[in-house]
């Protein structure tokens, strides 16, 4: 896992490269990355994009600071649970069912506040990091407020590596 403190460190940048290397070499890889959005110059968001190519809405600027029941944010940024999930989901349930044979390295960029809303994610992360074979390569952020559990729990397993960029 790659982390980092800050925005704009260059953790998808270098998930990306790894995963271009790895697909040139023939290794199967699967997964996703968060993108920014921006417009005028100014992010408005973020996309989901996995590897197979799809792409859809991660978050977006809210200009409403009045908040419903089911939305969930953070910060400015509303967070689209259902097209996040309708995108990530299936990748996940497809790399934790594959035969032996067919183990791919899983991409998960990010495991951080926007992505933990989704209960079901927490659970196809869990089972990806325990299913045999599956080597995953993901982000998580270094908290700066109070820890998000599944960071830490990935933080703290013996069978992960973390490397800080900065």
């Amino acid at each position: 896992f790659v982390s980092s403190l800050f925005l704009g460190v260059g953790k998808t940048t270098l998930i990306q490269k790894v995963t271009q290397s790895l697909k040139s070499s023939g290794i199967p890889i699967d997964g996703f990355y968060t993108e920014e959005v921006r417009e005028g110059g100014r992010r408005t968001g973020f996309d989901v994009v996995t590897l197979s190519g799809k792409r859809g809405p991660l978050s977006r600027v809210s200009s409403d600071s009045s908040t419903s029941r089911r939305e969930y944010r953070v910060g400015q940024y509303v967070v689209d649970l259902v097209s996040f999930e309708q995108l990530v989901l299936p990748m996940l349930r497809n790399v934790n069912h594959g035969s032996d044979a067919e183990k791919k390295i899983c991409v998960i960029d990010e495991i951080g506040k926007m992505e933990l809303f989704s209960q079901a994610f927490i659970q196809a992360v869990r089972q990806t990091l325990t299913g045999s074979g599956t080597v995953v390569l993901g982000t998580i952020p270094i908290p700066k407020g109070k820890p998000l559990d599944l960071v830490e729990e990935i933080r703290s397993r013996k069978d992960i590596k973390v490397f800080n960029v900065s």
